[in-house]
């Protein structure tokens, strides 16, 4: 086994490899192949592919987690995280994926624990807060998946071949971009977020 191969430079590859082949074709043959190491140097780290996946998972999640900057209201700190954690989700091939199949462990439910206790000083309940950054989280995490699971939005030309039959539609996207545009993501984004500060002011009230 190589001196220098660790736990977290395994992850470090197998993310590389990720973007490389994409999930389906990500094996720890392959990424043993990859960093020059036999199988056996991998499981020393790893006892599984699940298990790589789960750190794989907690990898890309720690970053979009954290508490908000100064003089951040709860909104601008909400929306921030949400679209770094889709520019994360993006940044990798099949990102989606790997968190939604992958167990991030505990150093990230410390984390989520602390952004519950944020949102309770900002006047929310226990619950209110669990389940609105989990909308979020499970909003974003859906996006990106449709995104990465089409190959091309519909070119200009094909928009205008539809125009006859979907004339509505057609105009829609003419209007506001296609669904799993950057604006879309964030028009979704601001209905989650204007929904939960009318139900904070509807309880206040």
């Amino acid at each position: 086994m190589q001196k220098d191969l660790t736990r977290a430079s395994v992850v470090e590859a197998a993310l590389d490899l990720l973007d490389e082949v994409g999930l389906d074709a990500l094996s720890m043959r392959r990424l043993a192949a990859k960093l020059g190491v036999q199988n056996p140097a991998l499981y020393w780290h790893f006892r599984n592919k699940q298990e790589l996946l789960n750190e794989m998972s907690r990898a890309m999640l720690e970053p979009s987690l954290g508490p908000p900057r100064a003089g951040e209201t709860w909104q601008e700190w909400l929306n921030r995280r949400a679209h770094l954690y889709r520019s994360i989700l993006l940044g990798r091939r099949d990102g989606a994926r790997v968190i939604v199949g992958g167990n991030p462990g505990p150093s990230v439910g410390r984390k989520f624990e602390q952004e519950l206790r944020i949102m309770i000083a900002f006047g929310f309940g226990p619950a209110a807060s669990m389940l609105a950054i989990g909308a979020i989280s499970h909003y974003t995490t859906g996006f990106v998946l449709d995104e990465q699971s089409r190959e091309h939005d519909p070119s200009p030309e094909r928009i205008a071949a539809l125009a006859e039959e979907y004339p509505t539609v057609v105009a829609a996207v003419r209007e506001g971009g296609t669904p799993t545009s950057d604006d879309a993501y964030a028009y979704g984004l601001r209905l989650l977020i204007d929904g939960m500060a009318e139900r904070q002011d509807g309880s206040r009230g």
